[in-house]
């Protein structure tokens, strides 16, 4: 990413002239001349030389590193948006956002709710399902019975072998590598923190496949793909797999779509009459 001099130095200028001294924890003193903080105030605070601020606003500073961004955030009291902005201007990716675990927002409760027509599930970034609507539950299967820690669609793949019937044996493989492969990724960003640690840890011990795959270190994000389950009532329905960025940074929407006309569109539509009483016990 390029960094912006220009933006970044006019940015950094003017919320420093937005923070009020008080705001920032330090006496207004008398005689402020110049609306906001100084220059020598902002250096302080974000423990950096008043020089090097001074560099920054005129445009004429080397690229700052991530310390030093958050230690200037911190000390401008940006909000979480700004500092985003301000680690773009510099060229550098923003930090990973605030993460919700296991607690699902109603909002996204609700959401499920109304996609009536399409199979829709919330799961962490690593894999553990959250929720699913009615028609997800039809498609898939119910996971009530099963414990809470194994309720992971990675897990499952690699050690419940009912989980993979519905799907077509010659695409196991690519289905495989793209579980480990997007493991790979949101393990990398958590920077493989206890949770990610201990569910590749325990998919190494309980599954070859998995260990070898692991050893082919690759990594890609799933946001779409194409998808073929074999329902025992309805039939082979093809889906358009799209994932989608929820609020929070360790949760997605997962949505199945049909392809727009085909025959998997009247099939969801039976699959939706039929309901998840005759759903098969595999879920992914």
């Amino acid at each position: 990413m390029k960094m912006d001099r220009a933006r970044l130095a006019d940015f950094l200028r003017r919320s420093r002239e937005r923070l009020q001294p008080q705001e920032a924890g330090l006496a207004a003193g008398p005689r402020r001349r110049t609306p906001g903080l100084r220059r020598e105030e902002v250096a302080q605070l974000a423990g950096v030389s008043a020089d090097y601020v001074m560099r920054l606003e005129q445009a004429r500073s080397s690229q700052p590193s991530v310390q030093l961004l958050t230690a200037l955030a911190r000390a401008l009291r940006l909000t979480e948006d700004e500092r985003d902005h301000l680690y773009l201007l510099a060229g550098h990716r923003p930090p990973e956002g605030a993460r919700a675990g296991n607690h699902v927002r109603p909002g996204l409760l609700y959401l499920l709710d109304r996609l009536g027509d399409t199979p829709a599930q919330l799961l962490t970034d690593l894999g553990d399902l959250l929720a699913q609507n009615p028609l997800a539950e039809a498609l898939f299967g119910c996971v009530c019975t099963i414990e809470e820690p194994d309720r992971n669609i990675v897990w499952r793949w690699f050690t419940d072998p009912f989980v993979r019937e519905p799907y077509p044996a010659e695409e196991h493989d690519r289905l495989s590598r793209l579980h480990v492969a997007d493991l790979r990724a949101a393990a990398t960003r958590r920077g493989y923190d206890h949770s990610s640690s201990s569910l590749i840890d325990r998919l190494e011990t309980a599954s070859e496949e998995f260990a070898a795959l692991w050893q082919r270190h690759e990594v890609a994000v799933r946001r779409e793909s194409r998808l073929r389950v074999m329902h025992p009532s309805v039939g082979l329905i093809e889906f358009d797999f799209e994932m989608l960025q929820t609020q929070a940074a360790d949760q997605r929407l997962r949505l199945f779509t049909p392809p727009p006309g085909s025959e998997s569109i009247q099939a969801l539509e039976l699959l939706r009459v039929v309901g998840p009483e005759t759903a098969h016990r595999s879920h992914r």
